[in-house]
């Protein structure tokens, strides 16, 4: 039987919003917030007209990380994600529109799939509005992907780095292309490796999201408890230094004479007793190498929630990078030099937005009425689902916590619960196109992650497979299903044999459209759509992941059912019930 962690909360799905309230309530000289959502926390010294404004952002759980490293000289705002989840679009954006001065804005965070889907989404948003966006995605990780794909490595400590010098860089008054360019050079110059030795629980499940054994720790593991490179028997302190520190010094190439800044990394659990012996060894090996450490940073600065653990990310320092590093912030999270005045005489002036221009209705009298799939019933279909994901939600996250960080559950519940939500205040006349419209944003801007992004280009496609209809028959019901499996092709890019939710949606899909061909109702629609899903979400315990956070796995991902792609499987099945 599983152990309960224990967490001094009131109720999970009200930890965001309260850990704000007592972060700004902390901090009331340095932070405010910005926009409707209240996830975006903004510096009060630091946006000002004619400078880059910097955004950064992530899950939450990782504090300092992120809203901590906001302030003067470094991040101009952070959007605030749920634990181990990207935030919104619409949570960025929000800091975005926060911060712009009129010279664009940086945003920046680590390369994460659910991050690099929504950070995009969000840059798309701000250049709509006519704001000059760039992003770069951290990926210091050495132990998720060889050097030839370092594009696909994940961002963990070494977001401090990058953050560091991008935010100096604005505050400097650097252009927006240059910011750009010295970010992607600390990027480049950065380093890290992790090992723990305990598992971390969500508050939502309040479960280990993985297990060790009390003699086992795991080299290379993620800030979101995502399996590392291989699994050893408990090492001394040195030892373990020593296996972090190898593949680091040979990317850098490190030689006599050289500079660096060194971060010796708690992931939440770890005392400051074992990080300054780790940070002792590092600085044996750097010292008898010749190289010389110009700043050096021991704690808790990138943590995973309470997982056991440390990381050692090193930044190879140069003529460029070194008076950005020195360069004076002040934020909750990390204070570098003296204490700066508040800017004066600079100013925020109001943003100039480009309109969008308004939708326009459908004429009711133009749509087709047959089938018996009403807007009513299709509501009823689309509050069973979120039922049925409520009631399986402990089960996906466990799936998730054997190949991920162990949220898909609770992810996906979120976002079913903010579409009950909006479902409940539905006109009368509502169309269903125009209600997945509605679900779309409901689902993105309560959820983010890479479920956000995935199913508001869902529902995205299949309200445009059935505006022409009033009612869904059987064939309608075939475009809806295909076309929420060609909303998530669009945005996310998975092929099917990926191990994702894909290998769920795309069968289901085509035995909809097979079904409904052969004349079938659409119930029968729905229950061909079901079982092709089952048997695709099943099939996926046979692949070696190729997307997402479980590609890091490599073969440690076979024999294990992708959470996605059950949860596609628990979306047609209730959709099918409903209707009987």
């Amino acid at each position: 039987m599983t152990t309960k962690t224990k967490k001094l909360i009131n109720a999970p799905e009200d930890i965001i919003p309260e850990f704000i309230e007592g972060f700004l309530g902390a901090y009331p000289d340095i932070l405010t917030t910005a926009g409707a959502t209240g996830r975006a926390i903004v510096a009060k010294d630091g946006p000002r007209d004619g400078k880059v404004g910097i955004v950064i952002g992530g899950g939450s759980g990782h504090e300092p990380a992120f809203a901590g490293y906001v302030g003067r000289g470094l991040a101009d705002a952070a959007a605030v994600g749920n634990v181990f989840a990207s935030p919104s679009p619409e949570h960025i954006a929000e800091a975005g529109r926060a911060v712009d001065g009129g010279a664009g804005v940086v945003l920046l965070y680590g390369n994460y799939t659910g991050d690099v889907l929504n950070f995009t989404m969000a840059l798309e948003a701000l250049e709509a509005e006519g704001t000059p966006t760039r992003q770069v995605a951290v990926a210091d990780d050495v132990a998720s992907a060889p050097l030839a794909r370092k594009g696909e490595r994940r961002g963990i400590a070494g977001d401090f780095f990058v953050f560091k010098i991008a935010g100096a860089a604005a505050d400097t008054g650097e252009r927006l292309d240059r910011v750009v360019e010295l970010a992607q050079h600390a990027n480049a110059m950065c380093r890290s490796m992790g090992v723990a030795l305990g598992a971390c629980s969500l508050p939502q499940t309040g479960t280990p999201n993985f297990e060790l054994g009390a003699d086992e720790m795991e080299i290379g593991m993620g800030i979101h408890g995502e399996p590392g490179i291989r699994r050893e028997k408990l090492a001394p302190a040195d030892a373990v230094t020593d296996a972090l520190m190898a593949p680091i010094l040979e990317e850098l190439a490190l030689a006599t004479g050289d500079r660096v800044a060194v971060l010796v990394n708690g992931l939440g659990a770890t005392t400051p007793l074992e990080l300054f012996v780790i940070f002792r060894r590092v600085k044996q090996i750097l010292d008898a190498r010749g190289v010389d450490i110009h700043a050096r940073w021991v704690g808790e600065y990138a943590t995973s929630l309470e997982m056991a653990g440390a990381s050692v990310t090193l930044l190879k320092l140069d003529d460029q990078l070194t008076p950005l590093l020195d360069h004076p912030c002040h934020t909750p999270g990390l204070v570098v030099g003296a204490p700066q005045a508040p800017s004066t005489g600079s100013r925020l002036s109001p943003r100039r937005v480009k309109t969008a221009e308004a939708a326009t209705r459908r004429d009711r009298a133009t749509l087709a009425t047959g089938g018996s799939v009403t807007p009513d019933r299709f509501v009823a279909q689309m509050r069973a689902i979120a039922a049925a994901i409520r009631e399986n939600k402990d089960w996906l996250s466990q799936l998730d916590g054997v190949i991920g960080d162990g949220d898909h559950g609770v992810t996906m519940d979120i976002g079913w619960t903010a579409v009950s939500k909006v479902l409940d205040t539905l006109p009368e006349d509502r169309l269903i196109s125009e209600t997945c419209e509605d679900m779309a944003q409901a689902f993105l801007t309560a959820v983010g992650a890479s479920s956000g992004p995935l199913y508001a280009s869902a529902f995205r496609g299949a309200a445009a497979a059935v505006e022409d209809r009033l009612a869904l028959d059987g064939t309608a019901m075939a475009a809806w299903v295909k076309g929420m499996c060609d909303g998530i092709l669009s945005r996310g890019g998975a092929a099917p044999g990926d191990k994702t939710m894909i290998d769920a949606w795309l069968p289901a899909a085509e035995a909809a459209v097979a079904a409904a061909a052969a004349g079938a109702d659409e119930h029968a629609v729905l229950i061909a759509a079901r079982d092709a899903a089952e048997a695709g979400a099943k099939a996926t315990a046979d692949i070696e992941s190729r997307r997402g956070r479980s590609a890091k796995l490599g073969a440690r991902s076979i024999g294990h059912m992708d959470p996605g792609a059950c949860s596609t499987h628990v979306t047609l099945r209730a959709m099918a019930e409903a209707l009987e």
